[in-house]
């Protein structure tokens, strides 16, 4: 069996790219059309049709075509796994810190003891 990319990698992959970083960072704020988004990009419309079809692809957006125009919205629940990833991460690292400080406390304080 080939290995598949789990979601949370194709999050990560989608969000690697500075421009596909400012397109969800525009579509948290709301749903827009392709257009709209692409106007403030220094490349083709084609071009960020590409990096739509990425975010597309990872979950992190969806889009909706009525009549023609294509309109994207952020889908936050892809998001929100991604959230939840990285707080784990941040939960057992702060965990790990304080049991450091406090095997450093205990040593500092084995040290003043006569």
């Amino acid at each position: 069996m080939l290995n598949q990319p789990s979601p949370l990698d194709l999050t990560f992959q989608a969000l690697a790219d500075p421009t596909r970083r400012a397109l969800v960072e525009r579509l948290v704020r709301g749903p827009a059309s392709v257009s709209e988004l692409a106007q403030p990009l220094d490349m083709s419309l084609p071009a960020v049709m590409q990096h739509l079809a990425v975010l597309e692809s990872s979950g992190l957006v969806r889009s909706e075509k009525v009549g023609r125009v294509r309109t994207c919205r952020i889908d936050g629940g892809t998001l929100s796994l991604a959230e939840q990833w990285i707080n784990q991460r941040r939960m057992e690292w702060a965990s790990r810190l304080d049991r450091l400080g406090q095997y450093l406390e205990t040593l500092k304080n084995q040290g003043e003891e006569p």
